[in-house]
């Protein structure tokens, strides 16, 4: 205790250890009593609470404790209760009372006596000192220990601070255990980026102390179905969350099949509705759903969600009697959905109801320090899946970590097109051994995969001149739209038996619409920006012009 500031206890009267008349009431153990009994714990003022139809008793014990500690201040404090054990009435008679109670942190010590009063008033002091409503420490009290009780009728005291953060061995526990939540919700891959780490960090946070929805952006493959799962099973341990799992793609839902897939239908009440149907929302009654693609959903689905939302119940197809289910939401999109609020295609009062809770996964490409880890994850998972053991050699390794960390290497679908090329490479891998062959094989397949509609791949493009003219260095830096026409460029000029020959060929549509042309002109400055001429590109079979 501090020796400067004087201590105030708050706690209740002991209506059954409190009570003692005669002679004998000095040699009983009787806690609020004895806390006024300890040399070593001076008790500047005591605010004792008790319910006036105890009044009798709360004065006989003021009585007791002034006699034995003059310069404690005792006051009684009136708190009437109908029923000490329900919690509500008990919960809001002492926060009225805490938070009408002059504290003064700075100039006194508070205590807050534990042993007397019923369990449900203990439970209400622990969650008001928790939630920092009052700045106190909790004092327990107990008997004398031994025989000769009537020895020391003072009993024995502790002081407990609820700040944990002063136990070093507790809080270098929850650093482990929340450093173990963090692993799970990463499936155990450990992850070099610290932005990500940061992000998952905050989705703990969330996923345990929160059941309001939450919203995972992000490009596709990104990893939202997987965690939405862990944070599942999180909030399952975690949270005693008890029903089921349950994931949408609504992407894949249309017209009455999404309204009958999400919120059910009544039988007949389409073509096709033989038997009642309960809906992926009612399944998750009591769990999770995850409504992935989210912004596929159609207007009609929207609202209907929104109130799923908001009151827990909605209407199945053909019913008109409400279906409740207490659910827990959260939702996953690669789209902009504030963009689709603009465009009238997502509803803007959904929206903000969704994204309380609104994380960003970064793609693949944006974390490249991670494919190193999450290559060994898969390929660990896929050995485990196969019941057979696959191993890189390791310049193999090498070489997939060179390409997967270039800027040649899109990841366009994210850990889709990771977890797709340790498939195939385990699987072609000579007896469980991956190879630089292997690997090489594996690359030209990724860059295929990758090309784009109408984009052709550097080995496609053609070079059978150029390299000669400018050098291999040089075509290597310029752009693959560039390459293609100055080849033909130069191969018209080698077909051609002068520069002005070759530019009426070149420009034989655009030279119509000009007064005055000068093909030639036109030309010679082309070649002149790769630091080419006529000469060079027609050869010495050629004229000069």
């Amino acid at each position: 205790m501090s020796a400067h500031r004087p201590t105030v206890v708050i706690g209740f009267i002991g209506v059954q250890l409190d009570r003692a008349r005669g002679p004998e009431r000095w040699s009983r153990w009787r806690p609020t009593v004895g806390l006024c009994q300890h040399e070593d714990l001076l008790v500047s003022r005591f605010e004792l609470i008790f319910d006036p139809r105890h009044e009798p008793l709360a004065r006989e014990v003021m009585a007791d404790m002034r006699t034995c500690s003059p310069e404690t201040q005792v006051n009684l404090v009136p708190m009437p209760v109908r029923d000490p054990w329900d919690f509500q009435e008990v919960y809001e008679a002492l926060y009225d009372w805490v938070r009408a109670y002059p504290f003064d942190a700075e100039a006194e010590d508070y205590l807050i006596h534990l042993t007397t009063g019923t369990h449900v008033a203990q439970i209400c002091w622990y969650l008001l000192n928790e939630a920092r409503y009052l700045p106190a420490r909790i004092l327990q009290t107990s008997p004398p220990r031994g025989t000769n009780r009537g020895d020391t009728p003072a009993g024995e005291y502790s002081i407990i601070d609820l700040d944990l953060s002063k136990y070093d061995r507790i809080a270098t526990r929850f650093a482990q255990e929340q450093e173990q939540t963090l692993d799970f919700l990463k499936s155990g891959i450990a992850t070099r980026n610290p932005a990500f780490n940061r992000l998952i960090g905050q989705i703990e946070q969330v996923a345990v102390n929160s059941s309001h929805p939450m919203l995972l952006t992000g490009p596709t493959g990104a990893g939202k179905s997987l965690l939405a799962s862990r944070i599942y099973e999180l909030r399952q341990q975690r949270s005693g969350l008890a029903g089921r799992f349950v994931e949408v793609n609504c992407a894949t839902l249309r017209g009455d099949q999404a309204m009958s897939a999400l919120f059910g239908h009544r039988k007949g009440s389409f073509t096709g509705a033989q038997t009642d149907r309960p809906g992926l929302l009612k399944e998750a009654d009591k769990g999770l759903i995850f409504l992935d693609e989210i912004g596929e959903l159609g207007a009609d689905e929207q609202a209907m969600l929104l109130r799923a939302v908001e009151d827990k119940t909605f209407l199945p197809l053909g019913s008109d009697k409400p279906v409740r289910s207490d659910f827990q939401l959260i939702a996953g999109t690669n789209r902009d959905l504030r963009a689709e609020v603009v465009r009238g295609t997502f509803r803007e009062d959904l929206l903000a109801r969704i994204n309380l809770w609104t994380f960003a996964l970064p793609g693949l490409a944006e974390r490249r320090e991670d494919i190193g880890p999450n290559l060994d994850y898969e390929l660990e998972r896929l050995s485990r899946g196969q019941r057979k053991q696959v191993r890189f050699n390791k310049e193999a390794r090498d070489r997939f970590l060179k390409f997967a960390l270039s800027a040649e290497a899109r990841w366009s679908a994210n850990f889709r097109d990771l977890n797709a090329a340790v498939t195939r490479l385990a699987t072609l891998a000579p007896r469980g051994r991956i190879t630089e062959e292997c690997v090489e094989a594996e690359i030209g397949r990724l860059k295929d995969a990758w090309l784009r509609p109408g984009e052709e791949g550097e080995a496609t493009v053609p070079c059978k001149l150029l390299p000669s003219l400018l050098g291999e260095e040089a075509c290597a830096e310029i752009d693959p739209f560039d390459l293609v026409q100055l080849e033909h460029v130069v191969q018209v000029c080698r077909d051609s038996v002068s520069l002005s020959d070759a530019g009426r060929k070149l420009f034989t549509v655009s030279r119509k619409s000009k007064a005055k042309s000068n093909d030639a002109d036109r030309l010679k400055k082309y070649l002149a920006r790769f630091e080419l001429s006529w000469a060079r590109c027609a050869g010495d079979t050629r004229r000069k012009t």
